[in-house]
């Protein structure tokens, strides 16, 4: 097991090994839209790409939501077909969010440096699917709120 600081220091060291061997300007939260961003995310079991959706208003929150299940068929048959949509995830705070996630499938753990670079390349293929989804449907996802 790891100490506190230990754990923090790794992951620590994951995200900038990953910025480090793949330097790129991801959209992230730059979405424009309150409430509404793109997430990578990595622990000591699984790592996946977001979309999260966790707008301050309820009702925009909900319409926001609705939305991009409107636009499942398309986010599934042309961009990530294993996509997980999730009404009530629930963060490790406690707090729930609308989440639309995709799963790295392989053994993973931040605390496992040989699984980081297969997770870093399931992250650039999915994150930069997600993107392109939402690059093409950015009006029509605004358009909800």
């Amino acid at each position: 097991m790891f100490s506190k600081a230990e754990s923090a220091q790794i992951r620590k060291e994951f995200w900038t090994s990953f910025g480090k061997s793949f330097p790129r300007k991801w959209l992230l939260y730059n979405t424009k839209i309150k409430g509404f961003s793109l997430k990578f995310n990595a622990d000591r079991k699984q790592a996946s790409v977001s979309i999260d959706i966790e707008h301050p208003d309820e009702i925009a929150n909900e319409l926001l939501y609705d939305q991009l299940v409107a636009l499942k068929t398309i986010l599934t048959s042309e961009f990530i077909p294993e996509i997980i949509y999730d009404n009530e995830f629930v963060l490790d705070s406690g707090k729930v969010i609308h989440r639309i996630y995709v799963k790295h499938e392989k053994k993973f753990s931040i605390h496992n440096k040989n699984t980081w670079r297969d997770c870093y390349e399931f992250f650039v293929e999915n994150m930069s699917k997600l993107e392109l989804f939402f690059y093409e449907y950015e009006d029509i996802i605004n358009q909800a709120i």
